[in-house]
């Protein structure tokens, strides 16, 4: 779940913070700075426990999410603000404290409505030091490697992955609408019709084991949650990836009378993190039997590199299913010279449904 800077997903993967500085000036080449390009991302919304969120500097204006190495930052004073924590700076330390119960009411300010995404110039400053309660906090991404806070126009932001751990909350992105989610209540329903078994082993919270689910077992685990078996339903999507430090699978399939399922499992504990329930309408395709049929990944493949001049299968960067808005497509990336191409192309017709290019390097 990308088509440029403020599509993260896809993957949503690792996302961020921004704190703003109290006081003092900060020269742009301390040491340690580096300077990097990152994106100016005002369309992204941000959700605290179903409420939305805007953040001020404490000048009052309107600071926005930033995106850099397809990361979502966001600024640390606002967070300090929404835990309810006095922020504060020390210019000879280098160190942002949130600290105490906050006494005054947050900062607000004058929406900007004329923001728009753009590129703009930010520095990573691992000299910085992040404090909460007095105790020094040190972050790092889904793999282990530390990172480090964000200086923009005098404001500090953190990764959203920092964010969750300070606030306490499980983090997610919602494609759809471009939304970050930071909530304490992981379950996410659609529909009140979601069958649940009340046998699933799932109900229970089982400990970490020392090996991983395997796919089948992952597989099974959602099915028996949903109350359904493995004949009832057609796999879009079932991979492992890392979120949040923690293995997990992401599964997602269908039934024959259009009901979508997306489910989040742990996969040492085999536990339910989440899962999504769409009733929506399938118009699905049928053969002459009267029998839906997919084209493969091996057709999808050739239809995208017939679409692009010059490309080959190796051009090919990303293939996978997708079930969206009643239709099961193909979702393919492909990379010829600097230029990226995504095409959308229908499981059972083959007809490419959509077809954008960009380069890579906007």
């Amino acid at each position: 779940m990308k088509k440029s800077g403020r599509n993260m997903g896809k993957t949503f993967g690792v996302m961020l913070l921004s704190t703003t500085l109290l006081a003092g000036s900060l020269g742009t080449m301390a040491y340690g700075a580096t300077t990097v390009r990152a994106q100016l991302s005002p369309d992204i919304t941000i959700m605290v426990d179903g409420a939305e969120k805007t953040f001020y500097t404490v000048e009052g204006q309107e600071a926005h999410p930033i995106i850099y190495d397809g990361t979502t930052y966001l600024p640390l004073r606002a967070i300090g603000e929404l835990m309810g924590k006095n922020v504060n700076w020390d210019a000879s330390s280098y160190t942002v404290s949130l600290s105490g119960t906050r006494g005054t009411s947050a900062v607000t300010g004058k929406p900007d409505t004329r923001a728009k995404q753009q590129n703009i110039t930010v520095q990573l400053r691992p000299e910085f030091t992040i404090t909460v309660d007095g105790v020094t906090q040190h972050f790092t991404d889904s793999r282990g490697n530390e990172i480090y806070p964000m200086l923009y126009d005098g404001s500090t932001y953190l990764p959203l992955r920092a964010i969750g751990e300070l606030m306490g909350k499980e983090v997610s992105w919602d494609n759809d609408t471009d939304t970050v989610i930071l909530r304490s209540d992981t379950l996410v329903t659609d529909a009140d019709s979601f069958h649940q078994n009340t046998n699933s082993s799932t109900n229970t919270t089982r400990q970490p084991s020392n090996h991983l689910l395997t796919e089948e077992e992952a597989k099974a685990e959602a099915l028996s949650h949903a109350g359904l078996n493995k004949n009832q339903v057609s796999f879009i999507r079932q991979h492992l990836e890392w979120d949040d430090g923690r293995q997990v699978y992401d599964i997602e399939f269908y039934t024959d009378d259009g009901k979508e399922y997306d489910y989040e499992i742990d996969a040492r504990t085999g536990n339910i993190i989440s899962y999504d329930f769409d009733a929506e309408y399938y118009n699905g395709r049928t053969n002459n039997n009267g029998t839906r049929t997919d084209i493969g990944e091996a057709k999808a493949r050739s239809i995208a590199v017939n679409q692009v001049s010059g490309a080959t299968a190796s051009n090919i960067v990303k293939l996978e299913r997708d079930y969206d808005d009643g239709r099961l497509t193909y979702e393919v990336k492909l990379i010829v010279g600097t230029t990226e191409y995504e095409l959308e192309i229908d499981a059972y017709t083959g007809n490419v449904l959509s077809r954008d290019s960009e380069s890579i390097y906007d």
